[in-house]
């Protein structure tokens, strides 16, 4: 990268710590969130690429109006088995592979976040597990991600280049308090989001389901005293933003829904839907999901933790996947 590039990015920083955020800018807003979005119009200039087993037009209104979509059955059980015959031989052998694991248990803080090497085997089978872009080193993953009936769904949102941001896997559900994404996974552009969670298998109600809020993505965005993205100078906390949340949606009579979708299933949602996981109420019942974000190449022309560097990058379907620049040896290790 040149050294006018590096003085742009250093730039950009220092804009957004004197200057934050406080709303989405309009200017960059994808189509179908701003005012009067007309769908039926957008469709007859911009039929998807592949022919997909859905009513692209309704599942786009649910998605102006509701800030989420579920596209049933869409992904063959084959695929889902390989990806998570590679997950199996990841969490068996974890002596034979680099990536980066979080585990929120206190036994391992203050470093939380490690190479999967360096936490007990044992860990990585239990609760509160989070792989981190286990696409990087799973061709599998790459291509469950990059599935076309989801790639023409996130290029119908956004009309433009769709980009990966990162994956997680979880064995068992997060339980984490309710929050959205953009202020966490950010790239140039906070609006430029989504995410997508592949069913694994299907979701019991007792295994700590996802909930969200269904329209919350309308709702007033919450003031970390740093704009609305979270940042090490942020004076509200992430349990300050998730009762900002819950509030806000039962003032604004948000209806609350729990998911309970089946293996095939892929739920779609909006970087500001309110959302969060359930308590688990059955210590021994999984919930396997595939958790994948996405962003586009304007703004996210790079690896979201290597800003001033070129990104290597990979083509499946028309998505670019950036390499891993931490762990290169471990891209496409399982194929």
């Amino acid at each position: 990268m040149s050294i006018v590039q590096r003085v742009l990015r250093k730039a950009e920083s220092i804009k957004d710590h004197y200057f934050p955020i406080k709303e989405f800018d309009q200017a960059t807003l994808p189509w179908i969130d701003k005012s009067n979005a007309d769908i039926a119009g957008f469709l007859k200039k911009n039929p998807p690429r592949y022919d997909v087993p859905y009513d692209m037009a309704d599942k786009l209104r649910s998605w102006e109006q509701n800030g989420y979509v579920v596209l049933e059955k869409i992904i063959p059980e084959e695929m889902i088995d390989n990806f998570w015959g590679d997950f199996q031989k990841l969490v068996q052998n974890p002596d034979k592979y680099d990536l980066s694991v979080r585990i929120d248990l206190d036994e391992f803080k203050p470093n939380q976040e490690r190479n999967i090497k360096e936490f007990p085997k044992e860990a990585l089978l239990g609760k509160y597990v989070k792989i981190n872009d286990f696409h990087n080193s799973s061709v599998a993953g790459k291509k469950l991600m990059t599935h076309p009936y989801i790639v023409s769904f996130l290029e119908a949102i956004f009309n433009q280049k769709i980009v990966v941001m990162q994956s997680l896997v979880f064995m068992y559900g997060s339980q984490q308090p309710t929050h959205q994404d953009f202020p966490w996974v950010t790239a140039k552009i906070p609006s430029h989001l989504a995410a997508a969670w592949i069913a694994l298998e299907d979701i019991k109600i007792d295994s700590g389901p996802l909930y969200y809020y269904i329209g919350s993505h309308k709702m007033p965005k919450f003031n970390f005293g740093s704009g609305i993205l979270f940042k090490k100078d942020s004076t509200k906390s992430p349990l300050e933003f998730a009762q900002y949340l819950d509030q806000t949606c039962a003032e604004h009579q948000y209806p609350k829904e729990t998911l309970l979708i089946k293996k095939g299933d892929v739920l779609i949602w909006h970087a500001a839907l309110a959302h969060g996981g359930s308590m688990i109420t059955n210590p021994e019942q999984t919930r396997k999901s595939f958790v994948c974000h996405y962003s586009t190449e304007q703004a996210l022309p790079y690896h979201r933790n290597f800003v001033t560097q070129v990104p290597v990058k990979q083509d499946y379907n028309g998505v670019f996947i950036y390499n891993n620049p931490v762990f290169p040896q471990s891209e496409d290790v399982l194929k």
